[in-house]
């Protein structure tokens, strides 16, 4: 064979290798499209959309069972392609209870579920603190602090992560507005009542809404440091309404006076000029902020404000206020509005609506959850939580007089004196201890401790072997 023929076979051998190749790579980019889109193989060989679900758990590592299907495999903190359609979740271990759900998988979607928590059975009881003289009691929102109030102007603050839970003592006589000091005494008698108490992200500090005989003033205390605390009614002569924080650090704060938005800048002690007038509602992402103003006697507008910008985006306008709320989720931004029963989502980026609800009552309050992952609108204990995820909406009430956070996203009440948990959305409820005082906080520390008063005395029960 002459060497031309030789070279023309090798080139066209190489041609093909190449075309074969190169078909290879496409196919094998299709399938991975089709995958990442979501399309299977199901068992008859029939392609279809599927989704996929993510599951974590406290404790990690669980057993995960799906539509009655199990292996030594299958545990927590992993992610599992299934067929669109209704799923049952079931999660246990051993020592443990169980948790339950069933979930709605949409095609080529992924779903979390990320807050399932088990609970240790069989759990020693520890009393830690005596807590007799204390009439009030709050927890940071990271549940590391735990701020103890009772008759005196001599607070304590415990820290729940270190082992020896020794109260640290914090005088804070000079900035309540009701604090007496007989002849001779050296503590003050604080005699005001705390209708709220806040606290800013960092955990550093409270405000709080104090009433004074009939008085109402706003105190933020340093709980690291009392000294860094202000009386805002004292320091700044004014009658506010409403407070809120507007940073993790409570530098900033929005206030309402006679219906007028401000921000207070508490290093710099300034009172700003009014923001927005007429402010019925409000409710803020960083500097953002969505509002319901009255712009005459029978019509009110729901707008958004961004701080340092002169410039107010009017949304939409009605004949009764708006109660709103802005959240986050997955990058986007979101708006909620609550009028009546009526619960209406849209999108901030251009107020395309995503959802409405009529509700069967009229929530009184409504709030964003922890991460904008659900919002919470609730009466009482009558409670309608937004699922972000699922964008769907759940009616449930929760047991006993009132009801509190125990972690991000898990409600505790207090009912004939019995511990009951719940999701956010009131699923997988379980009654968790009994004899517990149901006018103090509960709530879980370094996702380790169980804490709750119980008897005068703090209690604690290890969650986790």
């Amino acid at each position: 064979m002459d060497s031309e023929k030789l070279k023309r076979r090798q080139s066209f051998r190489v041609i093909i290798s190449e075309f074969f190749m190169v078909m290879a790579v496409i196919i094998t980019v299709i399938i991975l499209a089709f995958l990442v889109s979501g399309y299977w193989l199901n068992s008859d060989l029939k392609v279809e959309r599927q989704g996929m679900i993510q599951v974590s758990s406290i404790p990690t590592g669980a057993d995960l069972d799906i539509d009655g299907e199990s292996s030594w495999l299958q545990r927590t903190n992993t992610s599992k392609i299934l067929a669109s359609g209704e799923h049952t979740v079931i999660i246990s271990k051993e020592g443990y209870d169980t948790w339950t759900k069933t979930v709605n998988i949409s095609e080529g979607l992924l779903y979390r579920l990320h807050y399932p928590r088990l609970f240790l059975q069989d759990r020693a009881v520890e009393k830690t603190l005596d807590t007799k003289s204390v009439a009030f009691a709050t927890v940071s929102p990271d549940r590391d602090k735990l701020l103890l109030i009772g008759d005196t102007s001599e607070w304590q603050v415990v820290n729940l992560k270190d082992d020896t839970l020794e109260p640290k003592k914090l005088n804070v006589s000079e900035y309540l507005p009701s604090v007496s000091l007989a002849e001779g005494a050296t503590i003050g008698l604080f005699s005001g009542k705390i209708l709220t108490a806040d606290w800013d992200r960092d955990g550093h500090h409270v405000l709080f809404k104090i009433d004074n005989a009939g008085t109402t003033e706003w105190v933020l205390i340093d709980v690291e440091n009392a000294k860094n605390s202000l009386n805002l009614s004292k320091e700044f002569g004014a009658n506010f309404s409403t407070v809120k924080i507007l940073d993790n650090s409570a530098s900033n704060l929005l206030a309402i006076q006679n219906g007028n938005l401000h921000k207070i800048d508490i290093p710099g002690k300034l009172l700003s000029a009014v923001l927005i007038d007429n402010v019925n509602d409000f409710d803020h992402y960083e500097d953002e902020i969505i509002f319901s103003a009255a712009d005459d006697a029978k019509s009110y507008i729901l707008g958004l404000f961004k701080i340092g910008d002169s410039k107010i985006v009017e949304l939409a306008t009605s004949s009764e206020p708006f109660k709103v709320a802005i959240s986050k989720f997955y990058d986007e931004m979101y708006l909620a509005t609550l009028q009546g029963n009526q619960v209406k989502l849209y999108k901030k980026v251009d107020f395309a609506p995503v959802a409405d609800f009529s509700l069967s009552f009229a929530p009184k309050i409504i709030e964003v959850g922890h991460n904008g992952e659900f919002i919470t609108m609730y009466t009482d204990t009558q409670i309608a939580t937004l699922d972000m995820e699922t964008t769907g909406i759940r009616e449930w009430k929760a047991e006993g007089s009132t009801f509190g956070w125990l972690d991000n996203d898990m409600i505790y009440s207090v009912a004939g004196g019995e511990l009951i948990v719940y999701d956010f959305d009131g699923f997988n409820r379980r009654v968790i201890a009994k004899n517990v005082s149901d006018h103090f906080p509960v709530a879980i520390s370094d996702n380790k401790w169980l804490y709750y008063f119980s008897d005068g005395n703090l209690l604690r029960e290890k969650l986790i072997r």
